[in-house]
């Protein structure tokens, strides 16, 4: 998934509301209702998704999950756009990650190796506190509503939770975070088992370490974030070279393909993240490798330049037809320069190569809104509710689907749909009125009814929690 349009699911973490999923325990993403914002330009930090980083994070991560008796499907991995060092874990088994690390590390044993550090804590547990340490960090309001809000606002619905326990005050969320030295050898110790499990090498996450070793003599506010939320000790470091000594996979490189899914990863992100010149130095001409010149692709996508831009991702997809994220990235640029239909082939070309990927559906669904001819309307709430199914949806996609249906003359539907988009950006009143209108349309008992009532419940919760605080 292309980083730079909304539907990249981009939000300022400043305006993240607080929802809990109850079926999973999932972290996912408020996301304002700006749809075309520009990923990198605006305020704060940001959560970013891309179906694409995502999915090559999570294929190094699942063997690390499956040793751990984790369901890998069950954990979330997203990524803060923040230049500093950090990955921590939050809401039970959700792993956020800074692109800053990404950038920042030099190999796939690096990433995997902090993975499975902080997959460690997720086994261990170490995310439990009690309301009382929360409240003693006292500068979160954000994270005091994390374990209070998130549990009162959900309301027994798979669908309806929607959590981000990020704020904008760093120092709030390093108090919360942060872990015991005793919590920090538990997680060492299985990091270790496990990358001994999936032979994998141990030297990328103690070169990792040792990097953070050096900022020990920095002060807090020149250190990195991972530094201050998860204590560093000359034990933990030389406990971790022991290991490699004895491991049988501590001179066991990466392999070829994970080597090529880190560079392109790393390359896609930092063209995104970084202006034109400063990707056209990273990645000159003169290197042809396949991430650099998909670097220079986005680089003059986002310049914008898109008479540059689409032959070389042209030649990028002859080479490599059957990669969806090329023609999610083709879609984008059509679609952001008002060629819909062609848009929309790329999308569709994108999706069927990529079927299981929600995100790409729910921009294959906006360009179908776009074109808005009965037919496409259909398509739109049809992929628009596939992709929320599987745990996709967002305030703007909820706007869209309601949007798609009030173009079909579905008032009730419309009034479900656009009440779960204003209770998600934390819209109470119009969430409420949306909601009534919906439940007295809606046929009593149906599936979007109860949605609906459920929508009403947890707008009673939020409004009680706002008397009480």
């Amino acid at each position: 998934m292309a980083l730079s349009m909304l539907k990249r699911l981009l939000t300022s973490i400043s305006s993240i509301q607080i929802r809990r999923t109850a079926r999973l325990g999932l972290v996912t993403i408020l996301i304002s209702m700006m749809p075309n914002a520009p990923a990198f330009a605006q305020g704060g930090r940001s959560i970013i998704r891309d179906a694409e980083i995502e999915g090559i994070i999570h294929a190094f991560s699942a063997p690390l999950f499956v040793e751990a008796g984790l369901n890998p499907e069950d954990v979330q991995i997203r990524l803060i756009q923040d230049s500093t060092l950090n990955a921590f874990v939050a809401g039970g088994q959700n792993i956020f990650i800074h692109t800053g690390l990404l950038l920042e590390s030099k190999d796939p044993n690096a990433l995997i190796g902090v993975i499975a550090h902080e997959t460690g804590h997720i086994e261990g547990g170490h995310l439990s506190r009690t309301r009382s340490a929360v409240e003693d960090a006292s500068m979160v309001q954000l994270l005091g509503t994390l374990l209070g809000a998130a549990a009162a606002i959900g309301s027994g619905r798979s669908d309806v939770g929607q959590a981000v326990i990020l704020g904008s005050q760093s120092a709030g969320q390093r108090v919360f975070l942060k872990y015991s030295q005793t919590q920090e050898s538990a997680a060492d110790q299985a990091a270790m088992r496990l990358l001994d499990a999936t032979h994998r090498s141990a030297k990328g996450l103690e070169g990792f370490l040792s990097q953070l070793g050096d900022q020990e003599v920095l002060s807090s506010r020149l250190q990195d974030p991972y530094a201050q939320t998860h204590p560093l000790s000359r034990e933990r470091v030389d406990t971790l070279r022991a290991f490699i000594k004895t491991s049988p996979y501590s001179d066991t490189p990466p392999s070829s393909e994970d080597v090529m899914a880190h560079a392109i990863m790393v390359a896609k992100l930092y063209a995104f993240i970084n202006p034109f010149i400063s990707t056209m130095r990273t990645y000159p001409e003169s290197d042809q490798s396949f991430p650099a010149r998909y670097a220079r692709v986005i680089a003059y996508y986002r310049k914008p330049d898109i008479k540059s831009a689409l032959p070389l991702l042209d030649e990028l997809i002859k080479e490599k037809p059957t990669n969806p994220y090329l023609w999610e990235l083709k879609g984008q640029m059509l679609f952001e320069h008002a060629r819909a239909r062609e848009a929309f082939e790329a999308y569709t070309q994108s999706y069927e190569l990529a079927p299981k990927e929600p995100l790409i559906l729910m921009e294959l669904a906006r360009v179908e809104l776009e074109i808005g001819s009965d037919e496409m309307l259909d398509k739109s709430i049809e992929h628009y509710t596939i992709a929320h199914r599987q745990g996709a949806g967002n305030a703007f996609s909820w706007q869209q689907l309601g949007i798609a249906y009030g173009r079909k003359g579905d008032v009730a539907m419309s009034s479900m749909a656009l009440a779960e988009s204003e209770l998600r950006t934390g819209q109470l009143s119009s969430a409420e009125f949306h909601a009534g209108r919906a439940v007295s349309l809606l046929k009593v008992g149906s599936p979007a009814h109860l949605h609906a009532q459920d929508i009403l419940e947890a707008i009673k919760t939020a409004q009680a929690r706002k008397k009480v605080k």
